[in-house]
């Protein structure tokens, strides 16, 4: 027969759960926790966020400082470099689109080098590129940028080597394919914008229309309206964008 005080051992061993294995620690007895290559604890990569979940209870419950706290949330929010995930994703949307043949040679990145655009796509390396602030705004956002700039691929696609326009009709078929009928061609995330000055002003000599461009053009580039209404959309020497002036910052 068990003591009270035997029963009482036996009770709080089977209902009080373990905790989570403590950081490692210096070893020139800073007491900070060892954190890895990406800044996140030793041992556990940027995409475990169930693992640095976890080690965010166990030092909740040890009491930690604000630095170690906000250093791991941080660690949450951290994106970079390629994502399997996304991958498998919009590999599965393309096929469900019809376009299993270029399904598999897409490829989704985090890119911090994006600023105020939210994706970006390249269609000749199939390449999707997502601004790494959009984890601040939940998965739907990821969610519906992905398809955004999947739509790009998807109508490319379709239109062979046909040049079609960036959210002509071709690409809002195929949002409405990807299940995003009601996208916008823009988004309005509060993302932060810096206003560069324009100094290289052009002009259309045809229709006199003025293009303003921040850096200078170094490749011969014609008005884009004027080539459809008179030449069928094909580039023509005389409707070749001129420089009509350089405001030369001091």
């Amino acid at each position: 027969m068990l003591l009270p005080e035997q029963l009482q051992l036996s009770f709080e061993s089977c209902s009080r759960p373990a905790l989570p294995a403590a950081p490692k620690r210096n070893e020139g007895g800073s007491g900070r926790p060892v954190l890895g290559r990406h800044g996140d604890p030793a041992g556990a990569g940027p995409w475990l966020q169930r693992d640095v979940a976890s080690e965010i209870v166990g030092q909740a419950l040890r009491l930690p400082d604000s630095e170690t706290a906000t250093r791991l949330r941080r660690v949450l929010l951290q994106r970079h470099g390629r994502d399997c995930s996304l991958e498998t994703a919009a590999r599965k949307l393309l096929i469900a689109a019809g376009a299993s043949r270029i399904a598999c040679e897409v490829c989704v990145e985090w890119n911090a080098r994006l600023k105020t655009c939210a994706g970006h796509v390249d269609y000749r390396r199939k390449l999707i590129s997502l601004n790494p602030r959009l984890g601040e705004h939940g998965f739907s956002e990821i969610d519906r940028t992905l398809r955004h700039e999947l739509a790009h691929l998807l109508a490319q696609f379709r239109a062979g080597r046909r040049r079609i326009l960036p959210h002509g009709p071709e690409w809002r078929a195929a949002c409405h394919d990807l299940g995003i009928g009601d996208e916008k061609r823009c988004h309005n995330l509060p993302f932060p914008r810096h206003e560069r000055v324009r100094r290289f002003v052009y002009r259309c000599p045809n229709c006199l229309l003025s293009f303003p461009r921040v850096r200078r053009i170094r490749r011969a580039i014609a008005c884009l309206a004027c080539c459809r209404a008179h030449n069928r959309g094909k580039f023509h020497a005389k409707f070749r964008l001129q420089l009509l002036q350089s405001r030369i910052m001091t």
